[in-house]
Order: C-alpha cells, then sequence, then structure tokens
C-alpha cells in the first residue's frame, strides 16, 4: 500500500473513532549497568607534551556529572543489523553474518547514527560515553595506558627507544579474536568485554596540552573530528574510520577493531 492511500485510510478510520496508522514497534532495551557520580583516580586522556616531547597524561580525582546508565554489553551485529533494516544504519564492514559478535568496522559517524536511532526508537536520549564515564564503567579492567617515558633533553634517542619498546610490547600483546559478545570478561559492576580485541569509541575529542617543567599547564585545544577510542590502551581516530588498521589513529599501535557502546542519560 502507497503511503498516500495509507494516510486516506487513517483519516476515514480516524473520523469513525477508529486508530489506523503505522506503528513503529518498540525495540527491547539491552541490559544496562547505572553508573552515579563518585570520584576515582583515572589518567587524563589527550596528546600530553613537554618541549615538544611526549609525556604521560597526570593521575587525577575525576567525576561524572551525573548518573548515566550504559550498556552492559557492546553493540552486536544482530543489534546493528535491526538498524540497517530500518534504514537508519549503514551496512558494517564487519562480519555481517555472524550475528553474535560485536558489529565492527564502524565509524563514530556510524556509532552516532546509530544511537540517534536508539533514541527515535525509544524516546530517550542514548550517545556514546566520555572517555570518563567509559572509564569507569570499565572499572578495574581499565588499563593505565602510561607509556613510563623520560625524555632526556641532550639525548633525544633515550625517548625514542623508550617509547619504541612501548610501543612494540602493546602490538605484541595485542589480541585480535572478536569473540562473541558476553563471551570475554565481566567485572565487579556487571560490564562484560571490556579490553579485548574491539575498542569502543566515546564522545571525548583530542585534547593537545603542552606544559612546563612542573606540569603545570601552559596552553591546550581540542581537535573535535578525532576521538578517543578505549580498550587495551586509548587511541585517537578520526572520526570517518572503519578500519583503524587502514590508517587514521594520531599516535601509538592502532586498534584491532572498532565497535561501541551506548550510554542512556537518566531522566
Amino acid at each position: 500500500m502507497q503511503v498516500s492511500a495509507l494516510l486516506m485510510a487513517g483519516a476515514a478510520f480516524g473520523a469513525l473513532g477508529i486508530s489506523f496508522w503505522p506503528q513503529t514497534t518498540p525495540t527491547a532495551l539491552p541490559e544496562l549497568v547505572r553508573l552515579v557520580p563518585a570520584p576515582f583516580a583515572h589518567r587524563l586522556d589527550g596528546d600530553w607534551q613537554q618541549g615538544g616531547w611526549p609525556v604521560d597524561a597526570p593521575v587525577e580525582r575525576v567525576t561524572i556529572p551525573a548518573p548515566v546508565e550504559i550498556m552492559a554489553l557492546p553493540v552486536s551485529m544482530a543489534d546493528w543489523q535491526t538498524c540497517v533494516a530500518e534504514g537508519a544504519c549503514t551496512a558494517a564492514d564487519g562480519p555481517a553474518d555472524q550475528s553474535d559478535l560485536p558489529v565492527t568496522g564502524v565509524s563514530w559517524i556510524d556509532a552516532n547514527a546509530y544511537a540517534a536511532w536508539m533514541s527515535d526508537r525509544t524516546g530517550d536520549t542514548w550517545r556514546l560515553p566520555s572517555d570518563v564515564e567509559w572509564a569507569q564503567a570499565a572499572g578495574e579492567l581499565f588499563r593505565d595506558d602510561a607509556l613510563g617515558i623520560e625524555s632526556d633533553p641532550s639525548n633525544p634517542a633515550v625517548l625514542w627507544l623508550a617509547e619504541y619498546s612501548a610501543e612494540s610490547a602493546r602490538s605484541r600483546n595485542l589480541d585480535r579474536e572478536v569473540r562473541p559478545v558476553g563471551n570475554l570478561n565481566v567485572n565487579a559492576l556487571g560490564v562484560h568485554d571490556i579490553g579485548g580485541a574491539v575498542w569502543e569509541w566515546t564522545s571525548t575529542c583530542l585534547r593537545r596540552v603542552e606544559v612546563d617543567g612542573s606540569g603545570a599547564i601552559l596552553r591546550q585545544s581540542d581537535s573535535c573530528g578525532i576521538y578517543i577510542a578505549e580498550g587495551l590502551h586509548r587511541a585517537a581516530i578520526s572520526d570517518f574510520v572503519r578500519d583503524p588498521k587502514s590508517g587514521g589513529c594520531s599516535v601509538g599501535v592502532p586498534p584491532a577493531n572498532l565497535g561501541f557502546r551506548l550510554v542512556r542519560e537518566a531522566g
């Protein structure tokens, strides 16, 4: 039946007090874990430099600004395919024939399209978590991405060799097996699949920070268009990138795969 015919039929039945409008099928809510504001120690995100050389970001006490609920499991391929079937998402680059795997091969732009679809379907506000929200949800499974690099201004080779050694270790330890959702691990909060072969997009823009010898911030700027992805280590990826191995990573070892989970805003 054409849309115009549906509209005419709806008007006719409406005159008789009968509802005859196309209905949207409700979306089943995913399992959620509630996060409440509670201070915790967290190494700040961003590209930190001192005198032109990379340094580790400081660890500070941080707190999420408001309660949120985060998906206990990452978005699966089955979830993604439902969004594709309704025309709100485009086909992912990951394996579409394995519905129980987390969706992979999706960009930051793709993830936000899914969040908009979820918001429209449920009437709630869904979005990507911030870096701090993701870190709180990861709990004891969050991995500190400090390189522990100390530079020697008189001998730059010291820094280069230390950085090469740290990045090589990360590359060797990279887990490339994508497991079905819920099958990797679970933390004390009940959040699953943290730090495996799938890095997860966040809403946090890459910030570049320059500090002096005492660690005081001299200047900083945000690069929105490049976003933080969380996993075995942090990565900074351009928002359109689906395959991090093809490029788009600002520094360090690129992620193996890109996926995501969402938060639902309270209230």
